[in-house]
This record gives structure tokens, sequence and C-alpha cells, in this order.
């Protein structure tokens, strides 16, 4: 959180938010979210454009106490003078930048984004082939970590061929059906990233730290079908927000056997909540 009155920690906070900003943008799965990050980038030029300005008036403002390594005062402050001079000329060029940042953001601005041909593809194939999800496995917390920095290091796709080590077949389908983690389709949050490779389904959000697999299954074999509610309850457990049902899928750290056997225990733990991730997770995987 800013402090608004310490430079030093603000702007090693700024430099890691960019850091980050850096890493989340290489893609953008909705074209639509473009529209707020420029709008937040537009922002931030602004406020470093002003950040340069009050750096070079503080170089100008204490060139008195200006010296060299040597202690020689009048190099010191002919550097000190030559910092403010480039700081200055540094803060003018940026307002081209954010002269073309705004106009970026207005064209933007009137963009109507249309659905993905692969999402109508999906739906296509859906009406067809009917098929329900079944939870595989769901990590949070220092073991979601693990997986998340193998998506950032490999991709998607071997976070996918990692977590299939948890699924046990038919008995992971067992136990899905019997505990209730069955879902019309892979419940997930606003913030959420969804991949789906073949039967598998990941969806990952580096922000909440938590990280899930599913499996695709017959409709017609994965039980009665369920109401409204449950599929709610589902997506808003995934994205931490709203109530828990109890058939929030447990973590993976137990077998599915076991599982089977702590199916009463599971509906009394909440798997969303826990301690907050820590600051080393929370910096994990940003850098380019």
């Amino acid at each position: 959180m800013p402090t608004y009155h310490d430079p030093l920690q603000d702007a090693d906070e700024a430099s890691e938010a960019l850091r980050g900003l850096a890493h989340a943008s290489r893609v953008f799965d909705n074209p639509t979210d473009t529209y707020s990050v420029l709008g937040d980038l537009l922002s931030g030029v602004r406020s470093l454009r002003q950040v340069l300005d009050q750096l070079g008036s503080a170089h100008l403002v204490h060139r008195g106490r200006a010296h060299d390594d040597d202690g020689d005062h009048a190099i010191g402050a002919s550097e000190a003078l030559a910092a403010a001079d480039d700081l200055h000329h540094a803060g003018t060029l940026l307002d081209g930048v954010e002269e073309r940042v705004n106009a970026a953001m207005t064209h933007s601005g009137r963009i109507a984004w249309n659905a993905p041909a692969q999402r109508l593809d999906r739906e296509a194939v859906s009406t067809e082939a009917p098929r329900r999800w079944l939870s595989v496995v769901f990590f949070q917390g220092s073991e979601a970590d693990e997986v998340l920095d193998l998506i950032d290091r490999d991709g998607p796709d071997a976070a996918i061929e990692h977590l299939r080590n948890w699924d046990y077949g038919d008995e992971t389908t067992d136990a899905a059906l019997e505990n209730g983690y069955v879902y019309d389709e892979p419940p997930s949050g606003q913030l959420d990233r969804v991949v789906t490779d073949g039967d598998y389904t990941l969806t990952y959000n580096p922000f909440m730290g938590h990280v899930s697999l599913l499996r695709s299954h017959p409709a017609a074999m994965s039980g009665p079908a369920l109401d409204e509610t449950d599929v709610v309850l589902a997506r808003e457990a995934v994205s931490g927000v709203g109530p828990l049902d109890s058939r929030t899928p447990p973590s993976a750290g137990t077998p599915t056997s076991a599982r089977m056997q702590q199916a009463s225990a599971v509906a009394e733990r909440d798997w969303f909540a826990g301690p907050a991730r820590s600051s080393g997770s929370a910096g994990r995987g940003l850098s380019l």
C-alpha cells in the first residue's frame, strides 16, 4: 500500500507493481480489459511526470550540499544541475507519451469486442455432447504457489500435465460424484484464468493464490442435474466471494480415497480461507 509520505518505499512498490503489470499483460484473455489498463496507465504517466519534476527540483534545492567523491563542491553542484536538467527534459518527453496514451484510450473506448470464435465452437460441441466437470484437485497457499510458478515458467499446459498426477481415474470420478464436486461448467471467478486441454480444464488465479484442475465427464453418467444454486455457490467459492458450499473441492494434499472417508469434515472446513499469503509469495514470478 502507498504511504504517501515515504518516497523510498512508494518508489519500490511502484517498481514492483510495474514489473507485475508487465508480466500479467503478456496475454489478455479478454481484450475489453485493455481499456481499464490504459486508464490506469494514463494516470500513472501523469504521476510519473510530476515525480520527475519533483526529483529535478530536489537536485536544485539541495545542490549546496552536493560534492563529488573527493569532496569537491564545484563538481558536485555541476552534476546536480545536470541531473535536474535531464530530469526536466525527461518530464517534457512524457508530455508526448501522455498525449499518445490518451489518444489510444479514446480509440480503444470505441471498440465493441465480439466473443472469440473458439467460444462459439466450444458451445456447439457442448450441444452435441453434453458433459459436466469433475474436480480432480484444488490447491491454495504454498502448494498453489508452486503450480503458479510452473505456469509462469513453462505455461499452463505444463501445469495441466503436472496436476494430472492427482487424477486417479475411476477413484477420482467416484469421489467427485459421491461428494458432489460436479459442475455443469468449470466454476471460475471474474479474475480467474481458464485453460482447456482436451478433457482437462485448468483454472487459476495468481491474485487470490489458488489453482484447480477439473476433468470432463459425460453428463448422462454424472448423476442428477445440478440446480442453479449449486452452480452459483461453486462459482462464488472458487472466486473467493460469497458463501462457501460444502461441495467446495478439498485440498489435493489428501489422496482421493482418504477424501471419501473425510467427506463430513470437508463441509466444515473453508478451503478458500486460511492465512494470507506471505510477502514472498505475493512477489512470486513477477520478474521478466
